[in-house]
């Protein structure tokens, strides 16, 4: 009975939080919040959940913890709800109200469409893609472990989703199904797998995460031989389990240099999630924090090798750089130089164009070309 009283005055208050703040999608996508009323989260939450102390995941079970466990599954909108640790990393879960409300959004998911979903994990979202496409609509989804692939199809079952779960590879797709009016993603990939345009109906759209820090909402071509779209909305993500990790940017991509750049100027913008989503295009390999420290900012910077900088204002505005890997900070004054040049475009400037042989991510045009180069300027060398 406690847990009853506290799941739903836990999706009570979600469902107030998501209004107050503007976030659920009710004049292009209403159908969304009366799918998670009609579906709500704590259905397809298993048993075990898991918290971070700071140190450790620590479980939470139903049976003997229940108050927890029902906080756990109502956490903030944007707060996830893990339900798997594996090796000591969160490895699945029941992704933010906010974004899965802002992805199925972005899908433009309609009555009797036909879906592809990846990343089954706790089965909710497949759920509530099938209280959308409705009798005549089709959705499969795909899991690649197969014990969270068995226990979603029977969660989804006992609540009457029809849904076809299937254990695989994701980045495969299931194109035998196929086409499919839309594909969706629930994890993040740095490239998106060329199968899933394959898979897909020309003038279909494919909504997923890219690079675990935004999604993207691409629509695939008439011909079927390319796919374009906008980023759609911020938010990290886990990776795919198959994507390696991001190489170093490559020298060529780097700003030519014009221009003065102070590194106050730098962090006070690393504050802004612009900036941010841009350097996650021109320089992936750096993993960037910001926090504020007594009114200021203060960033860490990590690299794949270790590599760590720390970088905050003092007393005296100057910005106090930490010695490990200061080239890391050259890199980043690198990427704010490019940010500039292209005239400080916002995170919703940026696009993506997906074809057999190539990803490029352009700024406010597809004409423009990949974001990584300096943009054209009339009477530049390349006009001579």
């Amino acid at each position: 009975m406690i847990t009853n009283q506290r799941l739903a005055s836990g999706a009570a208050r979600m469902d107030s939080a998501m209004r107050e703040r503007g976030l659920w999608p009710d004049a292009d996508s209403p159908w969304v919040r009366d799918a998670m009323t009609a579906l709500p989260r704590h259905a397809f939450a298993p048993d075990t959940l898991w918290s971070w102390n700071g140190h450790e995941w620590v479980s939470a079970d139903r049976a003997t913890d229940p108050e927890r466990w029902a906080d756990l599954v109502y956490p903030g909108p944007d707060d996830s709800t893990v339900i798997q640790v594996t090796d000591g990393l969160a490895t699945s879960s029941l992704s933010c109200v906010a974004v899965v409300a802002d992805m199925l959004d972005s899908l433009i998911l309609e009555p009797e469409h036909s879906v592809l979903e990846l990343g089954t994990g706790a089965g909710w979202n497949a759920a509530l893609l099938a209280h959308r496409a409705g009798p005549g609509g089709q959705v499969v989804s795909m899991e690649t472990d197969p014990v969270l692939a068995e226990a979603a199809a029977r969660r989804l079952k006992a609540h009457g989703c029809d849904v076809e779960v299937r254990c695989g590879d994701g980045s495969l797709g299931a194109p035998e199904r196929g086409p499919y009016d839309r594909v969706i993603a629930t994890y993040a990939v740095d490239t998106l797998p060329w199968p899933w345009i394959q898979a897909t109906r020309p003038a279909g759209r494919i909504v997923y995460p890219w690079g675990r820090m935004g999604h993207f909402a691409l629509t695939v071509a008439d011909d079927g031989q390319s796919a374009t779209g906008w980023l759609q909305g911020l938010a990290l993500f886990m990776p795919d389990r198959h994507t390696p990790q991001a190489s170093p940017v490559p020298a060529t991509l780097r700003a030519s240099g014009h221009g003065a750049v102070t590194d106050a100027e730098l962090l006070a913008d690393l504050a802004t999630g612009h900036l941010l989503f841009a350097l996650r295009v021109s320089h992936p390999h750096i993993l960037i924090t910001v926090e504020q420290h007594n009114g200021q900012p203060r960033a860490e910077l990590r690299d794949q090798t270790g590599r760590t900088v720390r970088a905050e204002l003092t007393t005296n505005a100057q910005v106090q750089i930490s010695d490990s890997g200061k080239d890391l900070w050259a890199d980043l004054r690198s990427g704010y130089q490019l940010w500039r040049e292209h005239g400080r475009p916002e995170q919703w400037d940026f696009g993506m164009t997906v074809t057999p042989h190539a990803q490029t991510v352009w700024v406010r045009s597809p004409d423009n070309g990949p974001y990584t180069s300096p943009p054209h300027r009339p009477g530049s060398e390349s006009d001579q």
